[in-house]
């Protein structure tokens, strides 16, 4: 376990670009193009992260400005998914999810179950949250790692079922998602959108940013559709107007600079994905294969950032309304985009239809971790986790996906 924890502090920003040049060497790519194509994905990332940063950065005091004008007085802290990692890693069987994962994938690789190979290690903690959480409910280890191992699987099933949408909607062809955060509410999303394509006037409701830019012009762009969000949420959160303005800055900064950030990740992986693609050509006629990736890679797509961003205030309104919910949402609040990632391309990157089935996700997050809490709090006691001042239950918005809350209770039946 010391050193899987040694491993895993290395972030997925050092960890993805070993993984990659392995594979690159695997797959019989030259040592050369396989060595620049793990600096770019590692700058990559390195680039993404530092984006991010700036987004959770400016939104998190923005949020808590805009919490503290609604008066919310909710228990249950979101404390975000960085610390949940930490608090799954310290299960003691977390180590063990590795090689069950990595013998599942290459199992249904073999027998063409799948088509992708899962190199986001660093995203296993998911899984093995999981499996702590049935341990916890269930007391045994055994159906814990079954429960991790089966969530393993059903990402990739997932993750080759959406793997046409990455290619189409986000210009990846050879990529795929098995990251639960972001195939979380699929099962949900995906009949949810087929209603909405049957319902008259709903049906014909459509706005994308291609279309927003060709209708408005410059107030269109990414970059100025940023500036407006920012100075949106600024005036949401009670801001004075220098704060406004360099929140409208920074919002602006994020939806120009993702998607930069995201072409440089690519350029890495596109030589990779064309090795591996004549590697199984080579040795398995007719076989493709997907190369599984952490969803932040999606989140160059403005629509995916812009519909992030306004659902902010909108889950913030639901945390008011929602009966039964507790969770008080802020440290996870920056998370939103890649939960909805996918549904947006689901949407084919129709903002009003993704913001509706973004309302609709939202609520059911609150309304999951509110009831996974329990389970988390217990989790985060075990680890020796000291809680925020005033703080007696914790939760986190990004395990609060349906297949995750679905996995843990359903194997937890009858317990």
């Amino acid at each position: 376990m010391a050193f899987v924890q040694y491993l895993l502090s290395l972030g997925p920003s050092v960890m993805l670009p070993i993984i990659i040049f392995c594979l690159g060497m695997l797959m019989g790519a030259k040592w050369s193009r396989a060595l620049k194509s793990a600096i770019l994905i590692g700058v990559g990332f390195i680039g993404i992260n530092l984006v991010i940063g700036l987004l959770v950065g400016e939104l998190g005091p923005a949020a808590t400005a805009m919490l503290k004008r609604t008066g919310l007085n909710l228990s249950i802290i979101d404390i975000g998914w960085p610390a949940m990692a930490s608090i799954t890693w310290a299960w003691k069987a977390a180590a063990l999810v590795f090689p069950v994962g990595l013998v599942i994938n290459f199992v249904m690789l073999t027998l063409k179950l799948t088509k992708t190979m899962n190199v986001d290690l660093w995203n296993y903690w998911q899984f093995a949250f999981i499996g702590a959480a049935v341990q916890y409910e269930t007391g045994s280890l055994t159906l814990a790692l079954v429960a991790a191992g089966a969530a393993s699987a059903l990402a990739l099933v997932l993750a080759d079922y959406t793997a046409p949408l990455v290619d189409k909607f986000f210009g990846m062809p050879g990529i795929s998602f098995p990251h639960l955060t972001a195939l979380g509410f699929l099962p949900i999303a995906i009949p949810l959108n087929w209603l909405m394509d049957k319902i008259p006037g709903i049906n014909k409701l459509s706005a994308n940013p291609e279309g927003i830019q060709k209708k408005f012009g410059v107030f269109g762009e990414p970059v100025t559709m940023g500036l407006i969000i920012g100075v949106a949420l600024g005036a949401l959160a009670g801001y004075t107007p220098d704060k406004v303005a360099k929140l409208a800055m920074t919002m602006a900064a994020v939806m120009y600079l993702m998607p930069k950030m995201v072409a440089i990740l690519m350029e890495g992986l596109i030589p990779i994905s064309l090795s591996a693609r004549e590697f199984m050509a080579k040795r398995f006629k007719g076989r493709e294969i997907y190369i599984g990736l952490d969803a932040a890679v999606a989140l160059g797509e403005p629509s995916v950032i812009a519909v992030g961003l306004v659902l902010v205030p909108i889950t913030i309104a639901l945390a008011l309304i929602i009966p039964g919910n507790r969770v008080l949402p802020f440290a996870d609040l920056a998370v939103i985009p890649f939960l909805l990632c996918l549904i947006v391309s689901l949407a084919r990157g129709n903002v009003i239809r993704s913001l509706m089935l973004g309302t609709v996700v939202m609520a059911l997050v609150l309304i999951t971790a509110t009831n996974l809490s329990p389970i988390q709090t217990a989790l985060a006691h075990n680890a020796g986790v000291v809680f925020p001042q005033g703080a007696t239950q914790i939760a986190n918005l990004d395990r609060a996906n349906f297949i995750t809350w679905a996995f843990i209770k359903g194997f937890a039946l009858g317990r």
